[in-house]
């Protein structure tokens, strides 16, 4: 990661794994990546260990080869190892939390809650990956506005929220807090055409810019999303 930026950089991307289209393991792979890419805060999804051989732990790992400031949320846990998102961030993590957003009878499902003091200015953040079913996400983007709050501090919802439907969808309920989003396609890598992974931002203005990171499509079946947020916009 870089020198301390006017803003802040920030990554989301479900790495599938670390299973590429080749397909391997390989977290090496995925951190080298996220390095060229520099952000200074990223949400991962579908870290999971249970690819891992040995006594290996992806979280451990991704956490060594990244940095030092994280916050593990691990949804499936087992014997053969576990599953789930994990939070980056180059500065000290203030505050956090994570919530069950779990639906009855559905996958586990998390959601992280971050304050973090980067030198452009305080930022709040959700992190999390939603479930499959249209119900389901619905359920999930109230919690995720109860989770979120309405501080008047810059805030953002990201992740991979698994919503391809226009007609009540998680980007409408959402939209109406967070009227800064990301509108990228970015599944599957190799022919995107569904807006899956996103940055949404309140006050809109705090996100100055947003691109996808291209290479990741030999990495995983998403395209990374990275966003330039300016705290102090708000």
């Amino acid at each position: 990661m870089s020198e301390t930026r006017a803003s802040v950089r920030v990554m989301t991307w479900n790495i599938h794994g670390a299973i590429g289209r080749n397909p391997r393991f390989d977290l090496e792979r995925v951190a080298a990546l996220i390095k060229r890419a520099d952000p200074d805060i990223i949400a991962l999804q579908e870290v999971d260990s249970r690819r891992c051989a040995g006594d290996a732990d992806t979280f451990t790992r991704l956490h060594e080869l990244l940095g030092v400031h994280g916050i593990g949320a691990k949804s499936i846990m087992g014997a053969d190892g576990d599953y789930g998102q994990l939070l980056i961030s180059r500065w000290p993590i203030a505050h956090s939390a994570v919530h069950d957003i779990s639906y009855p009878e559905r996958e586990p499902r998390c959601a992280i809650e971050a304050e973090i003091d980067t030198p452009a200015g305080p930022l709040r953040l959700v992190a999390t990956h939603l479930g499959l079913s249209t119900r389901e996400r619905r359920s999930q983007a109230r919690r995720l506005l109860d989770i979120a709050g309405r501080l008047s501090v810059t805030t953002l919802v990201i992740g991979d929220f698994n919503d391809w439907f226009w007609v009540g969808s998680v980007q409408t309920a959402l939209a109406r807090e967070f009227p800064g989003r990301t509108r990228h396609r970015t599944f599957p890598s190799w022919w995107p055409a569904l807006r899956l992974d996103r940055v949404y931002c309140r006050p809109a203005r705090a996100l100055v810019k947003s691109r996808i990171e291209r290479d990741s499509h030999h990495v995983s079946d998403h395209i990374a999303v990275i966003a330039e947020i300016r705290p102090k916009a708000g």
